[in-house]
């Protein structure tokens, strides 16, 4: 089986969109499409914005990454760890901050069917609340949830600086398996992050593995791509 490739970015704004734009700019000479991790509360108008707006024209992918990332409402004890957001969300709730999203997409020019909570965390809750709303997919933590059939393609997401970074993504390329990297913006002004990036890319490509990118095959943009078989749901590139 060959790999599908997805590369997620997620902090762009106006202080970091001088190294959005480079490591896009380093994805598209080898041909690796981006998708982009957009929360419509903290997104800020203007250049920034107009970015992320040419990129969906093109290869890249658009993704919800929930709303404004406050700490979820539902009560517990003050003791607790503060939760991300539609980590614990019942559906009702997460149902409605589903509907303010999309709300704020639209009045940014923008719209997607697919979802990925901030942390990469979903409640249950959540996941019905995608459904009900009518999101094709939901990347979460433990993989690529298609939200009309239920399958899901396993695969967690891997970050510069983890445990044997290159090593697990070049052993899960050469399996054939789902390889996900995710980027913070911010974290690529940090030594060595960008080359670590760029380096995983490169060792997954050289394994074989497809780009590809979170959209599902039934998005708007499944017109002008090819999706990846055997049930997932990822969107591959020509």
């Amino acid at each position: 089986m060959v790999a599908p490739l997805v590369v997620s970015l997620s902090g762009i704004g106006p202080s970091t969109l001088a190294r959005c734009a480079d490591l896009a700019a380093e994805l598209d000479r080898r041909r690796v499409p981006l998708s982009l991790l957009l929360a419509p509360r903290k997104a800020v108008p203007g250049a920034a914005l107009d970015w992320v707006r040419d990129r969906v024209r093109g290869r890249d992918a658009l993704v919800l990454h929930g709303f404004d990332h406050s700490a979820d409402p539902c009560h517990r004890p003050v003791s607790l760890r503060r939760r991300a957001e539609f980590s614990a969300l019942p559906a009702h709730e997460a149902g409605l901050r589903l509907v303010a999203a999309r709300a704020a997409l639209h009045r940014l020019g923008l719209a997607t069917d697919v979802f990925a909570p901030p942390s990469w965390l979903a409640s249950p809750g959540t996941v019905i609340a995608l459904r009900r709303h009518r999101f094709a997919v939901c990347a979460d933590q433990a993989g690529v949830r298609d939200l009309v059939t239920g399958h899901v393609v396993a695969g967690r997401v891997r970050v510069v600086g983890e445990r044997g970074f290159l090593l697990g993504v070049g052993r899960t390329a050469r399996r054939g398996a789902l390889v996900r990297l995710g980027v913070d913006a911010a974290d690529l002004d940090r030594g060595g992050v960008r080359a670590a990036v760029l380096e995983a890319v490169d060792l997954a490509l050289w394994h074989g593995a497809e780009p590809a990118t979170y959209s599902s095959a039934d998005s708007p943009r499944g017109s002008t791509t090819n999706s990846v078989p055997s049930g997932a749901v990822v969107e591959r590139t020509r």
